[in-house]
């Protein structure tokens, strides 16, 4: 792979810390969710980072596949959900669930499109064959 752009990010404290990106703009506590344990719901957690990383990179791929098959869509937006469960082997795993919303296009149209950025996406490619991840598309 020819890298492209690179960036950092250190965490202090785990899930109960603070992270901070190598150029700042990041820099943000973060608490266990009230799911896993934690008080509340109201700090980042690192499935809320994953589930906004993953939506705008899966967006951009959207949009790439739409300008490259010179299809006239609406503003497209993704919705990434981000799940975490025990595994059978007493590890941790993820799950998503990837939604589009891809108007003036067929629901038929809307699924090959997504199909066609699953493909493309980074973190699609980064996390296939390790997590499930679901699709589903909208078209209004």
């Amino acid at each position: 792979m020819k890298t492209l752009y690179s960036i950092g990010a250190t965490a202090q404290g785990g899930r109960n810390g603070h992270v901070k990106s190598d150029n700042g703009v990041l820099d943000l506590d973060v608490r266990m969710p009230k799911n896993l344990g934690g008080a509340n719901n109201d700090f980042p957690n690192p499935e809320m980072l994953f589930a906004a990383g993953y939506a705008a990179c899966f967006d951009s791929a959207l949009n790439m596949i739409i300008k490259q098959s010179k299809i006239e869509t609406g503003e497209t937006s993704v919705t990434a959900k981000i799940g975490i469960g025990q595994l059978e082997n007493g590890g941790f795993g993820l799950e998503a669930e990837l939604h589009a919303n891809i108007p003036g296009v067929s629901i038929e149209q809307a699924q090959e499109l997504i199909e066609k950025a699953h493909e493309v996406c980074p973190y699609s490619n980064a996390t296939r064959g390790n997590i499930e991840v679901k699709l589903t598309v909208s078209n209004d």
